[in-house]
């Protein structure tokens, strides 16, 4: 692109200059043949009239300006290219970190800033800061390039318009901090509306049911107008030096032309020559130097842009330096590297685990031991905030403990997450459902290519979902609405729980799973997973003790800590409240 755009800034210079010459050719034609140079091209040329020439050359001039123009517009349309392609891109790379980052960088951050900064700031960033600084670069080889040409024209002219220019350079200059914060203002506008939209459509029925529609239409028109003010602020400020450009150059045009005549009354083919060469420069110069004055503006605006998404896209380096280092070391790997594989055969060991949320005083866990041998079910019990959902998190893998290793058959899982994880079907409370097919809720990831169709309507079976699948009007390619609005609570639970077994992982999680279905439709899916038992290792968070009446052994946690283990009868009988 700098190679075109230094080919486009020769061919102005040539075609802008050959304007004079052609100018004093068709006012004086007898000029050729006192100039050396043009009375040779004439004579090789072998014209036989001035006209002839003056044809030539100006057929030259349109050549110059048409090849100038295509050239121009090629320059242009690689910069929309890589502009809008960076856009992508770091859309694209945004979402890999944000999904990659370790989870507790989910649990500070609003799901609206993120996805603010992957649609809108990216955005930004391509429009506002990218772009305009490609053609900035552009636009200022061009001007240097004419700038050039016309101090080689006249130089007075040139010191005055220079003058001009840095006047709006000043006015730019005294508005950046404005401008930045205009901007900065701006985002977090367009992010707390984004929130507000979240909040409302998102527990529609709750907001409908309670009356609070007026709430978030409040909440949405203060962020609007904060959002429109800043930004018309910001727009409105960075085209006011290309005003003050356009008429300070017609401003100089006709001073120049006045003093011209005045001081030079004999040479008026030579104001022919200038004028010509310096009325098309500026129409050249004016949209060139309007452009970079307005890009620096807009440059500024858009500064706030370039710093979220920097900084996001550092954050997981950022965070892996602040974990435990030798745990951090082996998590990192897991997530760069193509794992070994790890193979469950044995047992699973808990050695030791100690995890402290970021910004907390107390460990959640304090030291948790414990052993899972392979086909074996154990479950878990205790009061709310005893530990139980952040035990399961550190063995999903998605918290690293500061302190202790999770190993199965001797080999620490953080030497391959994902090798781990692959093992795992999580089922939890709130089952997450996309707006799709039930098909796709339950071959959750799968391309439609892949999807195992006798391993679909086995999960189904399983999943005790034959019967909804038979009154489905299309099967397993009837939508299931946004988040799954079409389904019953338990409908949605069972899809849960399909989604597991469908990927048939050696590992299942249960995180109160059975929370919200009814008794029977609770006692028709326990019986499911009883059905597995030996077949897979379960660990099961209990809501109801009868879900873990078939564990082979119980753990009640309080406060971060085993406090018994053993058998249904040795803890559920002697351990009151297990909530």
């Amino acid at each position: 692109m700098l190679c075109l755009f230094l080919l486009i800034s020769t061919l102005e210079v040539v075609g802008i200059g050959l304007i004079g010459p052609f100018i004093a050719l068709a006012t004086n034609p007898t000029s050729i043949h006192q100039s050396f140079w043009l009375s040779m091209i004439y004579g090789r040329l072998q014209l036989s009239s001035d006209y002839q020439f003056l044809l030539i050359t100006g057929l030259l001039v349109v050549i110059l300006f048409y090849l100038k123009a295509f050239l121009n517009f090629n320059s242009q349309k690689q910069i929309f290219e890589f502009g809008f392609g960076q856009q992508a891109e770091l859309a694209t790379r945004l979402m890999k970190v944000y999904l990659m980052v370790p989870y507790t960088f989910h649990l500070n951050r609003n799901s609206a800033t993120l996805i603010q900064n992957i649609s809108n700031e990216t955005e930004r960033f391509a429009t506002g800061l990218l772009i305009p600084l490609l053609t900035t670069i552009s636009n200022i080889i061009v001007t240097l390039a004419l700038v050039a040409l016309l101090v080689a024209t006249n130089a007075l002219a040139v010191i005055i318009v220079a003058g001009v220019i840095l006047a709006a350079f000043l006015i730019v200059y005294s508005l950046k901090d404005r401008l930045k914060s205009w901007g900065q203002n701006a985002s977090e506008a367009r992010a707390e509306m984004i929130r507000a939209i979240n909040h409302g459509l998102g527990g529609l029925k709750e907001t409908k049911v309670i009356g609070c529609e007026t709430y978030f239409e409040v909440q949405l028109q203060e962020q609007a107008e904060k959002f429109s003010k800043n930004i018309a602020l910001a727009v409105g400020f960075s085209n006011l030096p290309r005003f003050m450009i356009e008429a300070f150059l017609i401003t100089f045009l006709i001073l120049f032309t006045v003093l011209f005549i005045k001081f030079n009354q004999q040479d008026s083919q030579q104001l022919s020559a200038v004028l010509g060469i310096f009325a098309l420069a500026s129409i050249r110069l004016l949209p060139a130097i309007s452009n970079v004055v307005s890009s620096v503006s807009g440059i500024r605006y858009s500064l706030f842009s370039l710093d979220q998404i920097y900084f996001d896209l550092k954050e997981q380096e950022v965070i892996n330096q602040k974990e435990n280092p030798h745990v951090c070391q082996a998590f990192q790997s897991s997530l760069t590297k193509v794992g070994t594989g790890i193979s469950f055969s044995n047992h699973i060991i808990l050695d030791n685990l100690i995890y402290c949320y970021p910004n907390a005083t107390k460990n959640a866990l304090k030291g948790i031991s414990l052993t899972i041998r392979k086909g074996k079910s154990i479950g878990l019990i205790g009061k709310s905030g005893s530990g139980k959902t952040t035990l399961i998190d550190v063995l999903l893998g998605l918290l690293v403990p500061q302190v202790g290793d999770i190993t199965v058959d001797g080999v620490s899982v953080y030497t391959d997450l994902r090798s781990w994880q692959n093992m795992i079907g999580y089922v939890p409370q709130s089952i997450f459902l996309i707006d799709d097919t039930l098909k796709r809720n339950i071959a959750f990831g799968v391309p439609d290519h892949f999807v195992d169709q006798e391993r679909l309507l086995m999960a189904v079976e399983a999943a005790q979902l034959s019967e909804l699948l038979e009154q489905l009007p299309q099967g397993l390619e009837t939508p299931v609405g946004e988040r799954g609005v079409l389904l019953s609570g338990g409908q949605r639970q069972r899809v849960g729980i399909a989604r597991a077994l469908y990927h048939e992982r050696e590992i299942l999680v249960f995180d109160e799973a059975t929370a919200a279905l009814d008794n029977e439709t609770e006692a028709l899916v326990t019986e499911s997973i009883k059905s597995l038992s030996g077949k897979k290792t379960m660990i099961i968070i209990a809501h109801r003790l009868s879900t873990i009446e078939h564990c082979d052994r119980i753990y009640a946690l309080e406060k971060g800590e085993i406090v018994k283990s053993g058998s249904y009868q040795e803890v559920v009988e002697s351990v009151r409240s297990p909530r």
